[in-house]
């Protein structure tokens, strides 16, 4: 069974309760359907045919917990109920209340608003300081690659990389089930070339290792070496990750982006997310141009970062 089989059928183990925070939109309607007929999670969906939250029974409820959480941002009873009737914040606090496992949004808005909606109901997990997100690339030989960051932190410090791949790691182990093998990704391999832009990537290598010592990870290493195992030997002999790692680390959001979006277009790969990491309970963002299968892939990653199953 390929990845994307076995992703579904991983994430229907659990039927976890996700929220669908876009039910006007016809790919949400329609991964809702596929989600539920092939009984991958239980949908919530908010809109549409789905449930409206300015006529749910829990709005006043859940006015009362997102005034709760940023009083200063709240100005009255009424703007806390104009909040709560808002799908985004109405799925976010769902998640976090206990009434729902995941919530998935961003078909029809900014990923900068999906991640204020879900730092300010949810918030970040403990020791956490940073938001970020993955994109799983699922290549045409079925091999799968992390990408992090490539949706949210513009220039990230090299203490702020380390926690991103750190966050990356840790999802991978839930979200594909083997052992993560991290590259600091550069323009540089062990010193090859220097500058600040390489400095930055050696620092966050160095923290990584820090923080991680048990995970097998490099850097600063250039993208063939960190791949492929004959370029890795010749370019970083006795390197932890052999020339075989599955998450990449990029130094930017330029990078990240683009490298994205270049394999999935032109080496024809499936490109799964972006999954947020770093969230006390999951919330997922969605590209714009999500198809319904996309949603329905990103529900299941929601899933299974929930619950934690490997199987």
């Amino acid at each position: 069974m390929s990845f994307r089989g076995r992703l579904l059928e991983r994430a229907g183990s659990g039927r976890a309760r996700i929220v669908l925070c876009e039910g006007e939109d016809p790919r949400v309607h329609a991964a809702a359907e596929e989600l539920r007929s092939k009984q991958v999670v239980d949908p919530i969906v908010l809109g549409g045919r789905g449930l409206d939250p300015a006529r749910d029974p829990r709005l006043g409820r859940i006015a009362q917990f997102l005034r709760g959480r940023r009083p200063d941002r709240v100005r009255d009873g009424v703007h806390a109920l104009d909040l709560a009737a808002d799908p985004l914040h109405f799925g976010a606090a769902l998640v976090a209340m206990g009434e729902a496992e995941g919530c998935v949004a961003g078909a029809a808005c900014p990923t900068g608003e999906v991640v204020r909606a879900a730092l300010w109901a949810i918030g970040t997990a403990p020791g956490v300081s940073l938001v970020s997100s993955s994109f799983y690339m699922v290549l045409p030989d079925d091999n799968v690659l992390t990408f992090t960051d490539c949706a949210v932190v513009p220039e990230p410090t090299p203490g702020q990389l380390a926690e991103i791949g750190l966050a990356a790691a840790r999802d991978r182990s839930k979200l594909v089930g083997d052992a993560p093998r991290v590259a600091f990704l550069s323009y540089s391999t062990k010193g090859s070339a220097g500058g600040p832009h390489v400095a930055r990537v050696q620092e966050a290598a160095e923290r990584f290792r820090q923080l991680a010592p048990n995970i097998a990870s490099d850097g600063e290493i250039q993208a063939d070496a960190a791949l492929s195992a004959e370029v890795g030997e010749r370019k970083a002999p006795g390197s932890p990750i052999g020339g075989r790692a599955n998450v990449l680390v990029f130094p930017d959001l330029d990078s990240g982006n683009i490298a994205y979006k270049l394999v999935q277009r032109l080496a024809g790969a499936v490109a799964i997310g972006p999954i947020l990491q770093g969230l006390a309970c999951p919330m997922a963002d969605l590209s714009r141009g999500a198809t319904s299968d996309d949603i329905v892939e990103v529900a299941a990653m929601v899933a299974l970062q929930s619950n934690g199953r490997i199987s």
